[in-house]
């Protein structure tokens, strides 16, 4: 890792190492059919570095899978090129005879292919421009169906696919027949998982740069699954929904920190084991014990003692918004008592936590002890950092800044794999305390004063994307609180044993252009940078790994 420089503030630091100065100016385009992104000259998204889970083999470790083959004419890509480097993703129609039959082996690659028909050539003459995993299918009419290629990805090297040095060419006669029957002009269709695998083993053996790419998109679509009933799995699974809630909130691309492996150890923080996007620029990794004073963070986080921390910082195609994500940890893992996320909006000094309980996978609601209701008097606590609105876009639904977000998980995720945000049940702390005070909390076993909450108990309350929405509107969370006050009320919660996320959102932004970014609903501006700040392992590698 290098070293941060001499940076006596977080702004000066970040603008040191910022890999541009300026975004060229990008003009809004409006629903497209097509998307994607990665600009030459720019900083391609992702820009902390090769990944390093990359393999240097010729076979990934990930599930076998199938792949989709979109063949389009290299004139309609120059036209749709640009477009497709700002927005990420490409929408695609299958007709019905393109649909596969039966489940997938795996999460469907993608390889979307430019090919010249205006070569005087009797030869096909292709090559491999995007990369990519197939994030859903759509139904768009009754009969034709299409996919949503989401990330998509600017290959970094010229791929061809016919000729003496192309692709085909290392695949047998079968594999290429059933390729070519893929590949027809115009079309996206998908091909065996025994074409996918000797397209991956060429794409790995000849064109090496490829390598990470291959094995981000490979863990975008292919997580591994986190066991329930583990204890490093469990705080690793809350961690995951935070990182994905303040992504949502901030309106930052899912993508952007969703490519994952296991860290070396189970005392990490769940972004120890983020895999930055692949970036031409190959930028580096930053050491957090030298930029942590420029961040404000405790010197013991930073030191290494006894804690972990890792920072991986966005910003947006602007350069003007970004958003960084702190993921602390401070006490060995089975004295840690559960996880908060904590979101501030810096320009209206307002912060709103969420603080996860895990429901029972069977019955599917959680009993109330002493160290619940001890935990609901410090959230309460938390709350009078709140001071009284003076400004109108200070007003608040209400005075609760503090959640519970009573999550559900499955017991086996590798058969009910969780997509997206847990599902749960999100409840202001002032809710909660008048539940506790109702019959309807009270257990139904005779002569008992246990008090549950759970999805029978409780007949209403907040869902995922409705707390999504308050907390990006302004609606929730404190006024007027300083950064100093955040962090130490941060630091108050890690040592009290918490798993704490914290997202620092800071922009340019007024609340009107807040208020019109968060609700145009037509393709955005996808693209972003990523810098990472890591903190080496405090702890020996778990051999359980």
């Amino acid at each position: 890792m290098a070293e941060a420089p001499n940076c006596t503030s977080k702004a000066e630091l970040i603008e040191h190492q910022r890999p541009w100065r300026d975004f060229d100016e990008v003009e809004e385009v409006g629903a497209a059919q097509y998307d994607l992104s990665d600009v030459p000259g720019r900083p391609a998204c992702g820009g902390t570095g090769m990944s390093r889970a990359g393999s240097q083999g010729n076979r990934s470790h990930y599930a076998p899978t199938v792949a989709y083959i979109v063949t389009l004419p290299a004139r309609q890509m120059e036209k749709i090129h640009e477009r497709l480097r700002l927005q990420l993703r490409l929408t695609k129609v299958l007709a019905a005879q393109d649909q596969p039959v039966g489940p997938n082996p795996g999460p469907p690659m993608a390889l979307v292919i430019s090919e010249d028909t205006d070569s005087s050539v009797d030869q096909r003459s292709r090559r491999l421009t995007w990369m990519g995993s197939v994030a859903r299918h759509n139904t768009p009419g009754t009969v034709d169906k299409s996919i949503t290629i989401d990330p998509l990805r600017e290959c970094m090297e010229d791929v061809p696919i016919d000729g003496e040095y192309g692709l085909l060419a290392l695949l047998s006669a079968d594999l290429r027949n059933e390729f070519e029957q893929a590949s027809l002009i115009g079309t996206a269709r998908w091909c065996s998982r025994e074409v996918w695998q000797a397209l991956e083993a060429g794409l790995r053996a000849r064109f090496p740069r490829l390598i990470p790419l291959i094995d981000w998109l490979l863990a975008q679509a292919n997580p591994p699954a986190l066991d329930s009933r583990d204890k490093a799995d469990q705080a690793w699974q809350e961690q995951q929904d935070a990182v994905r809630s303040v992504l949502r909130i901030a309106d930052f691309p899912l993508p952007s920190l969703n490519a994952w492996k296991r860290p070396e150890s189970r005392e990490a923080p769940y972004t120890a084991g983020i895999i930055p996007q692949p970036s031409e620029n190959s930028l580096i990794d930053y050491d957090v014990r030298a930029a942590g004073r420029a961040f404000g963070l405790d010197s013991d986080w930073v030191n290494g003692n006894g804690a972990r921390c890792d920072i991986n910082v966005l910003w947006d195609s602007s350069g003007r918004r970004r958003l960084e994500v702190t993921n602390v940890n401070a006490l060995p893992l089975e004295s840690r008592t559960g996880t908060d996320m904590i979101y501030y909006h810096v320009p209206t000094k307002s912060f709103t936590l969420v603080q996860y309980k895990r429901l029972d996978p069977r019955r599917r609601e959680m009993r109330v002890d002493e160290r619940l209701r001890s935990q609901l008097d410090r959230l309460e606590k938390v709350a009078q950092l709140n001071s009284p609105p003076t400004q109108p876009h200070e007003w608040r639904l209400g005075s609760d800044p503090c959640f519970l977000k009573l999550a559900y998980w499955p017991e086996d995720t590798s058969k009910h794999p969780v997509e997206g945000l847990a599902h749960g049940m999100y409840l202001p702390i002032s809710y909660v305390r008048m539940l506790l005070e109702n019959d309807c909390t009270l257990s139904s076993q005779k002569g008992s004063q246990a008090r549950l909450l759970g999805y029978d108990r409780v007949e209403r309350h907040l869902v995922g994307a409705q707390f999504v929405e308050l907390v990006k509107e302004g609606l929730v969370g404190t006024i007027g609180t300083t950064r100093e006050q955040l962090w130490s009320m941060v630091k108050r919660r890690v040592s009290e044993g918490q798993n704490v996320l914290v997202a620092e959102e800071n922009s340019s932004e007024s609340v009107r252009d807040r208020q019109k970014r968060n609700r145009t609903r037509t393709s955005k501006d996808n693209s972003y940078v990523h810098q990472v700040y890591r903190q080496e392992s405090l702890f020996d590698p778990d051999s359980e790994q």
